[in-house]
């Protein structure tokens, strides 16, 4: 009986006064109205705009679809782009520390057969990367291979002969 009420509501164009003339609360109209609208709308103008516009996620196609006139929860566009698996994954950026492309010359691994009987006789290096808050700095570090010491480090936020260079210079200072 009441549902046939809300029926009527819907028909009017004025639905505040409908309610009052029938009898019907506004708030319980509305949730009616909630319950009964065609949630199917939803997931096609979901998925439309994440296969036109594959890196968006959950938020830009909510702001998507508020802009194209559909009301929607984010919370719900996000479990139907999870059911569909539309939910794009972000590419994470690794920076490079080593370029084999290069024309300069490759020189063998002299350190490999050799054997170490005490300090200052070998020392190794490499460049890796510290990931930050928002960026990267790249971190060259030499060291001693008999007692495994860090001898010489450097800091930068390129990647250039100078990292290289000031870590080695520290090394020579520190020992």
């Amino acid at each position: 009986m009441i549902s046939m009420l809300y029926a009527q509501v819907q028909q009017h164009a004025n639905r505040a006064l409908a309610c009052r003339a029938l009898g019907v609360s506004r708030s319980g109209y509305a949730d009616w109205s909630r319950r009964t609208r065609p949630r199917d709308l939803l997931r096609p103008a979901v998925r439309r705009i994440a296969r036109t516009h594959s890196s968006y996620g959950y938020r830009r196609v909510t702001h998507e679809l508020r802009r194209n006139g559909v009301i929607a929860n984010h919370k719900r566009v996000l479990k139907i782009m999870k059911t569909e698996q539309l939910l794009c994954r972000r590419k994470r950026f690794k920076p490079q520390t080593t370029s084999s492309n290069h024309g300069l010359r490759v020189y063998p691994n002299l350190a490999r057969y050799r054997d170490v009987t005490g300090p200052n006789q070998l020392w190794v290096a490499d460049i890796t990367y510290v990931r930050l808050l928002r960026e990267f700095v790249y971190l060259a570090v030499v060291i001693d291979v008999f007692s495994r010491r860090v001898v010489g480090w450097a800091l930068s936020r390129e990647i250039d002969t100078e990292l290289a260079l000031a870590a080695l210079r520290r090394a020579f200072a520190c020992r």
